[in-house]
């Protein structure tokens, strides 16, 4: 066009634009300020709808079930854009102003602390650990306090401060504090920083809290680093985030190489086969617990060595609230069901518990939701027989059957069976006594592997038969009564 056409193209944009943001402006001011929004059948306020329409509705509305969340079942989500959309911003189940609930890691403990001279101090124990990975597999590491990862550390922003760190090891090492804006002599980097904390010595870190999130605290030799030494650093904000949460959870996820007939991890390898949250490997990660309608927090952190994770979550879509350095800005949020998270990074993810059940969160690389994958004695295309009977007599082992009834067999592929995988009653006992699995359905460890755990999501009196009372539960008791509800409901509806 020529300048003639394009001035008065210009002209007219700026006229449309002009009187879409009158309107807008004249809208805004409908409603006065104070007046109480519109609410769901949950009592949870949304914005007046937005006038867009979705294909086939001409009223100028939204349909009155695509405006409302729903805190205890599926819904349609609400206007995008909405405070309650996907249930953003909807809180918790407590009242508000409540201070910042405690976080909970899964088989993990929380180092214990004493105030001295003003300041809270933690005792921390670099040392050797064993760790049971799966029933009956114990596993050698380096650790803290006698765990791998280590045990939580729990503070709060403003808190003074003191770490007395105790070199139990046989070799030197150091504490890295990981994220915290601190003094450059308490960094904990070897030579750089600090002389390293020999064998047998003592080091004290001091400094103070002026930030909140979700931090880590790890060795800064990088041999020890691959062999477990990591832990979780919280400090909760000095007034509660909103929306306030009902549940924390932190999930540690690593990778280790640990050969079939070792218990010492290679920390040269680049080839990795057991895969642990919060130190334990699925099924045996304990299942994270709460109710429907709770506003939940799960942070996830990766200390592989070199691998991300593709943390996806079934049955719920999520917020990214906030990562390793600090909160985001609510605006900044993503809802999303599968998050990446990079070597050293960790992410907040928050939801509104609505959609009762036992749901599976894990990693979804392929080789991470699968434990001890080691190539076994002979070929793999054996039959079921325990390697014992082969590394009982090495010169002397029995030959190979490579004749399968299986017509799988003839389909290239199908015999990529792990072998010797199987769980023996005592290891079943110790999958199944733990409270936080009552009620799952019978079979339900053979669906948890590696980086796979477990959130099961109960109505009020179903968490409290789970948790809080000693009756005793039928496996699947939990799965049927929902699935029987759920059946009910859609009957009553249809009534």
């Amino acid at each position: 066009m020529d300048s003639h056409d394009r001035r008065k193209f210009l002209k007219q944009g700026a006229a449309v634009t002009a009187g879409m943001l009158a309107a807008g402006a004249g809208s805004a001011m409908a409603q006065e300020p104070g007046e109480p929004r519109p609410a769901s059948a949950d009592g949870l306020s949304l914005q007046p709808p937005r006038e867009t329409s979705p294909p086939g509705d001409t009223s100028g509305e939204l349909p009155e079930e695509f405006q409302a969340f729903s805190r205890t079942q599926p819904s349609y989500g609400g206007p995008v854009g909405e405070e309650t959309y996907l249930g953003k911003l909807v809180p918790g189940l407590r009242d508000a102003g409540a201070a910042p609930v405690p976080f909970e890691a899964p088989d993990l403990d929380k180092i214990p602390w004493k105030m001295v001279n003003g300041r809270k101090e933690y005792h921390i124990y670099c040392e050797h650990v064993r760790r049971e990975l799966l029933p009956n597999h114990w596993m050698d590491f380096f650790g803290y306090n006698g765990s791998m990862p280590g045990p939580t550390i729990e503070a709060h922003q403003g808190d003074k401060v003191r770490f007395v760190v105790h070199n139990r090891l046989p070799e030197p090492t150091t504490i890295h504090w990981h994220g915290l804006e601190l003094p450059n002599e308490m960094d904990g980097v070897p030579f750089v920083t600090q002389d390293p904390i020999m064998p047998g010595k003592t080091f004290i870190y001091e400094f103070d809290l002026h930030q909140a999130g979700t931090f880590f605290y790890h060795a800064h030799f990088p041999m020890q680093e691959a062999f477990g030494m990591a832990g979780f650093f919280i400090i909760h904000p000095a007034v509660a985030w909103d929306p306030p949460v009902d549940r924390d959870f932190g999930l540690m996820f690593q990778n280790f190489r640990i050969e079939w007939a070792q218990t010492v991890p290679d920390s040269m390898a680049m080839d990795f086969n057991w895969h642990t949250i919060n130190g334990r490997s699925g099924p045996y990660t304990t299942p994270l617990v709460c109710k429907l309608g709770e506003r939940v927090r799960i942070r996830i952190l990766n200390f592989s060595p070199q691998q991300h994770h593709p943390i996806h979550f079934h049955g719920h879509t999520f917020w990214i609230t906030g990562h390793e350095g600090a909160r985001i800005p609510a605006d900044a949020w993503i809802p999303r069901n599968n998050e990446l998270i990079g070597v050293a990074q960790a992410s907040d993810l928050e939801f509104i518990a609505f959609n009762p059940g036992d749901w599976v969160l894990h990693c979804h690389m392929v080789h991470h939701m699968m434990n001890h994958m080691v190539r076994q004695v002979g070929p793999r295309i054996r039959k079921d027989i325990d390697v014992g009977a082969y590394k009982a007599s090495i010169e002397n082992r029995p030959r190979v059957d490579f004749v399968h009834d299986d017509q799988g067999f003839a389909v290239p592929g199908y015999p990529q069976k792990m072998q010797g995988m199987e769980m023996s009653h005592e290891a079943m006992q110790k999958l199944n006594s733990r409270r936080e699995v009552r009620g799952m359905r019978k079979m339900w460890h053979m669906g948890v592997h590696g980086l796979m755990t477990v959130v099961r999501v109960l109505p009020d009196d179903l968490y409290d038969q789970v948790m809080n009372s000693d009756e005793k539960m039928e496996p699947g008791y939990v799965f049927n009564e929902l699935v029987a509800r759920r059946k009910n409901q859609r009957q009553e509806q249809q009534e």
